[in-house]
């Protein structure tokens, strides 16, 4: 749990929470989920205490705690999460031609570890058919252990992750499939479970958006870093398009690396 210096950084940087964005990202995106066939497919996020300022455009929903934050005043209302999850997306896509995904909003309101479930049947596929969450304290504190953050670089400014798509229907599948092995592997805290679907979410994003690993505006090795820590460790991955942090799961120690604290329910089950 964080200490009282950590808490004091609030009055700071905002008491909104960030969010971790784990395997099946991009699934959250109609555009993608249309094309899943075997649906739903699932992501996994993580809500994280707002311990120290994360970098901007780097794959922690920045841009979207900012918009919370000028909402709510800098304090998330005590109201039903899932109404919060569509006021926030609704604030943050009013008039937007390409709208960002729920994600954002679900992994920053919601405590916890959970598994977002998206079905584009279901509301087009804006919002998650079904979330599953655990805040289970054993659980948490073992992702809290084997998640090893390291600082890489923002995305760069004039850059666009999509200007490449390759919509194939089975690495759609696969996408959705490793989110649900994602989760699996933290509830049953299964270290090489959880690496495998994070490397599998690399490999899918390769495939069908190649630009969020590799792109002429991107000046660091992106895919020869991640393959070192493949190698390395049980798994690794992105926290977004374009670089960010990486993520790498080991029980050992990660030169350069710190954890993150999850944000826990008030009731904390």
């Amino acid at each position: 749990m964080p200490d009282s210096s950590a808490r004091e950084i609030g009055s700071v940087i905002g008491k909104i929470p960030y969010r971790m964005a784990l395997a099946g990202g991009w699934i959250d995106q109609p555009f993608v989920s249309v094309h899943n066939p075997t649906p739903p497919g699932s992501m996994v996020v993580v809500g994280l205490e707002p311990t120290f300022r994360f970098m901007d455009r780097s794959g922690m929903a920045t841009s979207t705690r900012e918009v919370a934050r000028k909402l709510w005043d800098g304090v998330l209302p005590d109201q039903d999460p899932h109404e919060l999850v569509r006021t926030l997306y609704e604030a943050e896509n009013r008039g937007k031609a390409a709208p960002s995904g729920s994600q954002d909003m679900a992994g920053l309101i919601i405590p916890g570890i959970s598994r977002l479930d998206y079905d584009f049947a279901c509301v087009g596929g804006c919002f998650p058919a079904h979330i599953e969450t655990s805040n289970d304290p054993a659980v948490v504190s073992w992702l809290e252990s084997v998640v090893h953050v390291l600082p890489i670089a923002p995305r760069p400014e004039q850059y666009n992750p999509l200007e490449q798509k390759h919509l194939d229907r089975n690495w759609i599948r696969r996408l959705g499939q490793c989110g649900k092995d994602c989760f699996n592997a933290i509830l049953t805290k299964d270290l090489l479970a959880l690496g495998s679907s994070m490397n599998e979410c690399m490999s899918c994003w390769e495939a069908i958006l190649p630009c969020t690993v590799q792109h002429p505006a991107i000046n660091v090795d992106l895919m020869g870093i991640l393959r070192h820590y493949q190698s390395q460790y049980p798994g690794a991955m992105y926290s977004g398009c374009g670089g960010g942090y990486l993520y790498v799961v080991s029980r050992e120690a990660v030169p350069g690396s710190f954890h993150i604290i999850v944000r826990r329910s008030a009731a904390g089950g």
